[in-house]
């Protein structure tokens, strides 16, 4: 069953389920369950250690502690933490109402949020929390519901993290290229040319981030998005009162006037400066240690993004507790116990995302052993497209492959190497747009899985439930998947990059046309 059409089943499973009945860890429990009995083709002592091995390789992986997974889930629990302290020491309320004098606008809010998105670029998960702590008292106070702040978190941090040669993701990217570029003499330019030379074919972000402006500019919405934003608006409900909302602080800390703007941003700018610098430390120890020429490139590459997040949180979060124990004498409502009590509340608010993330990562281990992706590349490389089609084709299998397996790093690593190899054999010409496709494709199938890492974090960094986020930013994802895929067959048929990015622009303008003009007609009939 490994290797077989019966490999897509459990994470077909697992994504039908949590769209019908929005119950995450269940439909994610079924996918494990059913990934289980399949690898073990139904022994019974065999699955129960697959489902015993999966589920503790979030810590304990090849005989030692996975810590990699284990940072994470500690940097989770620390900014659930800094959100506490922060609450607590009156930090949260002085900076909404700071930023609500100087931001007077919905808009402003919105594009704050975009532009922090694109502004902090590192690395997706960090992009994911920590815009979100930084944005959410400010979208907050203009009414902007958690579910589009959670679409403008997750739309501005893997795309542009997989255009961003100053990145982990970009990073990784380049040392791939590198890889297949070595052994292959006709290929003349660099990894890091080709990778810059690929940005403008990446249609998918292009037009993801042309959107999220577009939304951001205007006060257009659709779909389920459109009621999320009119309950916000109207009632002042920004997210579902009823439902689990991961990083939302479930005790309520006694009001004072002891909080300062500083209570917040300090905090916030210990986590990020202490992360960025020990992301450099990192790089540049591990590039030492391995012989390598010290660049940014390489120091990017060989970074330990998770140990640099849980460093970050670890001063962020003593920074924030450090500030509160300061006004320990002027704040009258100030004690210890209260302290403890915050420091609870902030780890036990991002338990569900903790939670939700165990059981992703979980599917994601049993999904590689019963080889999903590969079996769907074999599909493709079996069989014999024309050349013309082999961009969308490679866009359609990597967003397919993405949001089956919620990983993007895993398609990248299974396909580039499969699309290069056939660019290289029958189009060398194409094989760059062909590359960029396949970036594209696994962002897309990453950027709308519901048991997508980089999903459950950016719901998590904007405080709305999972779900919510993930039936809210489907069909934004799709518009742009949908024109992406118009733009790489332009582009196949073509063979100019440049006529397939000029459809793709023009659809985008007659889409935004028709948007604008379908509100203004809907205004006029209300005020009528």
């Amino acid at each position: 069953m490994i290797g077989t059409w019966l490999s897509i089943l459990p994470p077909i499973i697992a994504i039908l389920m949590v769209l019908a009945t929005r119950r995450v860890l269940l439909s994610l429990g079924a996918g494990i369950v059913a990934a289980a009995l399949l690898a073990a083709s139904f022994s019974p002592v065999e699955s129960l250690q697959n489902l015993w091995s999966a589920m503790i390789v979030s810590f304990w992986e090849e005989g030692a502690l996975n810590t990699y997974t284990i940072y994470i889930m500690l940097f989770i629990l620390l900014l659930g933490v800094i959100t506490a302290f922060v609450s607590l020491s009156g930090g949260s309320r002085a900076f909404a109402e700071w930023a609500l004098h100087r931001i007077k606008t919905k808009r402003g809010a919105k594009l704050l949020t975009v532009f922090l998105g694109i502004i902090i670029f590192v690395d997706d998960y960090f992009n994911s929390l920590a815009v979100g702590q930084i944005a959410r008292p400010i979208t907050d106070q203009h009414k902007i519901s958690r579910a589009k702040l959670a679409y403008f978190i997750d739309s501005t941090s893997a795309p542009i993290c997989v255009v961003s040669p100053i990145s982990s993701w970009g990073a990784y990217l380049i040392g791939q290229l590198a890889l297949i570029f070595g052994g292959a003499a006709a290929i003349s330019y660099s990894p890091l040319s080709a990778f810059i030379m690929m940005a403008p074919m990446n249609f998918y972000v292009i037009t993801t981030l042309a959107i999220v402006f577009f939304f951001a500019w205007t006060d257009i919405d659709l779909f389920e998005m459109k009621r999320h934003e009119k309950l916000a608006t109207e009632k002042g409900q920004l997210y579902s009162p009823d439902k689990e909302i991961p990083g939302q602080l479930k005790e309520d800390f006694p009001v004072h006037a002891h909080g300062r703007v500083r209570d917040l941003v300090a905090p916030i700018v210990a986590l990020v400066g202490v992360t960025l610098l020990m992301m450099v430390w990192t790089g540049y120890s591990a590039s030492i240690a391995d012989g390598l020429e010290i660049s940014i490139w390489s120091i990017f590459e060989n970074t330990d993004v998770p140990l640099s997040l849980v460093t970050g949180g670890l001063a962020g979060t003593i920074l924030a507790g450090s500030l509160y124990l300061l006004k320990m004498k002027q704040n009258e409502t100030a004690s210890y116990p209260l302290m403890g009590r915050a420091l609870v509340s902030g780890l036990k608010s991002m338990l569900p995302a903790v939670f939700i993330l165990i059981f992703a990562w979980a599917l994601t281990d049993l999904i590689a052993l019963l080889e999903t992706g590969v079996y769907l590349s074999t599909v493709v490389t079996n069989a014999n497209l024309p050349v013309a089609f082999l961009p969308v084709i490679m866009f359609i299998l990597a967003g397919l492959m993405a949001f089956s397996t919620g990983t993007s790093w895993g398609s990248f690593g299974i396909l580039i190497p499969i699309a290069a190899q056939i660019m290289i054999d029958a189009a060398p010409e194409m094989l760059l747009p062909a590359l960029a496709a396949v970036l594209a494709g696994a962002v897309f199938g990453d950027h709308s899985s519901p048991i997508s890492d980089t999903t459950i974090l950016s719901s998590t960094g904007a405080g709305c439930n999972h779900m919510d986020h993930v039936a809210t930013q489907l069909p934004y994802a799709l518009i742009s998947a949908s024109i992406a895929c118009i733009g790489y067959l332009v582009l196949g048929f073509t063979g100019t990059i440049w006529i397939g990015l000029l459809a793709v622009i023009i659809i985008l303008i007659i889409l935004f046309t028709v948007l604008i003009l379908r509100n203004n007609k809907q205004e006029i009939a209300s005020t009528n």
